[in-house]
């Protein structure tokens, strides 16, 4: 080991003596600094992993439309059945309806959808928390546990549904009569937006509400194991004919992501601010270091030692405050993540809000996902800005002449 190098560690860490002052805030300042950017980068991380997880599982990697309402999407469904990246396709039809159980009514996103092609595209099974996907028929619905919550509803009682087609129908004169409908089972999928404001319907029962006849809105696309979305996209859209388009589930939340994106990478650049500043301890510290260690240093200089040496030395320092305090940081990080439901629940449980705050990213819990190219780089940049927050002391030091410097009190 070089002698600068066993002279900084044993200068920053002491053997068998208490740690100095300047160590322990230097070190901490840079701990707080990297757990900050570990934790807030690895929750946003978790945000849009989590995301793309959710909407892949519950809507399928790609769907196709034509902006109007279709009906010859049997043939479609074989063509693209037919490529060697599709998985499986399955119609869909949408809209939005009353539902009114009692005198509560609610406005809810609907979804009728061919049971045995839709368990091909979603796993509808794993979603249903209450009742039987095998009870759904075309006078039973499915609902999410927020509209079981809202409207306090269970399994087999009743609820009336009311369709835009009833307003169209009063145009001619002609009353259409709302739909009583049984609750065949309640679902859960963990990502709020659907959860909170979701119903099933068999794709008949759609088509009898919205009075598509035999058509539906769109096409959901699953795709075989490892291909990708964009790629699978543009492929499949040669082989639709405008004007049928290709989309993925990126493009459905693009605006979405785009803003999660933008938040990371803001408050990556705002606690980066943290380990700054704990650079300007670690500076302010070798500074004292230098003044205190003035003789010891010109000792070095008289016994030979160069100034790329004595600057070495109290580089190594910054650079073992900042090599400890990032190690320290990320395993405090790691740990604090694995309890992160502990904790939010603890939290929200003092302040409120959690309801408001899952709605609007859209998830039932906190999620997290680590990548690894970012947690390389708060590590580099960490370790970087400690290391040169030692480099202007080291100057200082390597530039003392070695007469001066011994006669120094």
């Amino acid at each position: 080991m070089p002698w600068y190098l066993y002279i900084a560690i044993r200068h920053t860490f002491p053997k068998g003596k208490r740690l100095p002052f300047f160590t322990i805030m230097s070190v901490t300042g840079v701990v707080l600094g990297t757990m900050a950017l570990v934790v807030v980068l690895s929750v946003f991380n978790g945000f849009g992993h989590a995301i793309r997880e959710v909407v892949a599982d519950t809507t399928g990697d790609l769907k196709v439309m034509n902006g109007r309402i279709f009906d010859d999407y049997d043939e479609k469904i074989d063509l693209l059945e037919s490529s060697e990246l599709v998985e499986a396709a399955a119609p869909s039809a949408f809209g939005v309806v009353m539902l009114q159980a009692g005198n509560r009514p609610i406005f809810p996103q609907v979804q009728g959808v061919d049971i045995d092609k839709e368990r091909q595209i979603v796993p509808l099974d794993d979603y249903v928390k209450y009742g039987s996907l095998e009870e759904l028929d075309d006078d039973s619905i499915l609902i999410s546990s927020g509209i079981a919550n809202t409207l306090r509803l269970r399994v087999g009682e009743e609820v009336d549904v009311y369709t835009p087609l009833m307003i169209e129908r009063l145009k001619q004169n002609e009353v259409l009569l709302p739909r009583l409908m049984r609750v065949a089972g309640i679902f859960e999928t963990g990502f709020a937006k659907i959860d909170e404001n979701t119903i099933i319907t068999t794709l008949r029962t759609m088509q009898d509400l919205y009075g598509l006849e035999d058509g539906v809105h769109a096409l959901k696309v699953k795709l075989k194991a490892g291909v990708d979305a964009t790629y699978a996209a543009q492929e499949l859209q040669t082989l639709v004919e405008p004007p049928f388009r290709v989309s993925t589930w990126l493009e459905s939340n693009a605006e979405y992501l785009a803003i999660i994106q933008f938040e990371k990478r803001m408050m990556f650049f705002l606690l980066l601010i943290i380990v700054v500043v704990a650079s300007f301890s670690i500076a302010t510290s070798l500074f004292t270091s230098v003044v205190k260690k003035t003789r010891e240093i010109g000792l070095f200089a008289s016994m030979g030692a160069t100034s790329r040496q004595i600057v070495a030395c109290f580089v190594l320092q910054g650079f073992s405050v900042g090599l400890v305090g990032t190690v320290i940081g990320f395993g405090l990080s790691f740990a604090i993540l694995s309890m992160r439901e502990t904790i939010t629940d603890t939290i929200f449980g003092m302040l409120g809000g959690k309801e408001q705050t899952m709605q609007f990213y859209f998830f039932s819990e906190l999620p997290v996902h680590y990548v690894p190219s970012d947690l390389a780089l708060i590590a580099v940049l960490t370790i970087s800005i400690a290391t040169l927050a030692g480099l202007v002391p080291a100057v200082k030091a390597g530039r003392l002449k070695p007469v001066e410097a011994l006669r120094s009190e």
